[in-house]
């Protein structure tokens, strides 16, 4: 967006910090699905959401990730545990990274 045509409302749609919000609401709702369907634990499920629902993602965190690991899906997953915990491992499962795009 170019700023001087940019409301603040609208810059912040297309924030990096939205973006993960959105992508940890995929990977949230997938979690849920999947322990209602008995493949995840249901405490995982609730460990995810309520632990990753609190988190402020960081997003300096997540580029320095980025440069190590050379995939945005994997550096947001890996900071992702950082909050959750090791519950983390049932993050993501069964999905690709088009899938949560």
């Amino acid at each position: 967006m170019i700023p001087r045509y940019a409301r603040e409302r609208m810059t912040a749609i297309w924030s990096p910090e939205t973006k993960f919000r959105i992508w940890f609401e995929i990977e949230a709702h997938a979690a849920d699905a999947m322990a209602a369907l008995g493949v995840i634990p249901k405490s995982a499920a609730k460990t995810i959401r309520e632990k990753g629902g609190a988190a402020k993602f960081d997003v300096a965190r997540i580029d320095a990730i980025e440069q190590e690991v050379k995939h945005d899906g994997i550096a947001f997953l890996t900071h992702l545990a950082e909050f959750v915990g090791d519950d983390a491992r049932f993050v993501h499962q069964g999905l690709t990274s088009s899938d949560v795009l």
